[in-house]
């Protein structure tokens, strides 16, 4: 199976307040994904807090999974950062350190051109030998994904994959039919987003990157277990136990979920990087509430 396809869960990076990353909370809850059997493990995603984090510490985040996974999971990290020559450093500093593959968004600050874009990646995609999935995450990049330059990209022999964004619900079916039949079919289609995980593996894509399986992996593997074993009504059944979830997500952020998920959880008590604050105390009992929903016929 490529590395890209199954679910690929996306957990936090915890990390103290002057952005100092906790090796051995890395450690602890790669750990705890690998035992629960995911296909592979997103580090320094956007869930991973890596804009937030210096080069040297993005390293000790990688060498820290890498130790803690020992071959098991396939590690793929994030390389997201401004600059071109930057992200190429970013990328041989995963290669050596011993990760799988990459994923990288097109970070800019300056909004970047179709012809911009394509040419940091091509500059990036050729730094390593490893693959590399195309990060499309416009709600935070506010950079869109032209279909010619998903083409043109598809073409770069070491992009393997790319993350698409949720599309309106009710419409992943025809969008992946789409792309599957261009140049853009050669690669991996993954979804996030996870609110239309189910539409999307009910559609049979490739890949889930997901938040939820940064923090439930074994429920987030039930999903796509069943998905794969044509089970949809396994599949819809999850999905309606985690909509309080999902309305969440949306309402407050994943990444925010995430945090206090993991609080409640007891997987760390890492909070997230300012000027990102967590969730008052009401909000964190609707998660709390939430993870009671869609957990107790798991228990």
């Amino acid at each position: 199976m490529s590395l890209f396809h199954g679910l690929s869960a996306f957990p936090i990076t915890p990390a103290d307040d002057h952005g100092v990353v906790d090796v051995e909370g890395v450690m602890r809850l790669t750990a705890h994904l690998s035992a629960a059997g995911v296909d592979s493990i997103g580090l320094l995603g956007s869930t991973g807090i890596y804009a937030y984090l210096t080069r040297a510490e993005r390293r000790r985040a990688i060498r820290a999974a890498v130790q803690s996974v020992g071959g098991r999971t396939p590690l793929v990290i994030g390389i997201g950062t401004l600059r071109t020559d930057d992200a190429q450093a970013l990328a041989r500093d995963a290669e050596a350190e011993g990760a799988d593959g990459l994923l990288m968004a097109p970070v800019s600050y300056t909004p970047l051109t179709q012809e911009e874009a394509y040419r940091h990646y091509a500059a990036v995609a050729g730094a390593t030998h490893l693959p590399l999935c195309i990060y499309n995450n416009p709600s935070t990049t506010h950079f869109t994904f032209g279909t010619d330059l998903l083409e043109r990209l598809a073409g770069i022999p070491t992009i393997a994959a790319v993350k698409m964004p949720p599309p309106p619900e009710g419409s992943v079916a025809d969008e992946l039919a789409r792309l599957r039949a261009g140049p853009v079919g050669k690669l991996s289609i993954g979804y996030s987003g996870d609110w239309i995980a189910a539409e999307a593996l009910l559609a049979g894509c490739d890949g889930w990157f997901s938040v939820l399986g940064g923090f439930l992996p074994t429920l987030a593997r039930t999903l796509v277990t069943a998905a794969r074993n044509g089970d949809a009504a396994t599949v819809r059944h999850c999905n309606a136990r985690l909509q309080p979830l999902w309305a969440l997500f949306r309402a407050f952020g994943s990444l925010r979920v995430a945090y206090a998920a993991i609080h409640h959880l007891g997987l760390s008590e890492a909070q997230p990087p300012r000027p990102l604050l967590p969730l008052p105390d009401p909000d964190r009992q609707k998660v709390a509430e939430a993870l009671r929903a869609c957990t107790e016929e798991q228990a």
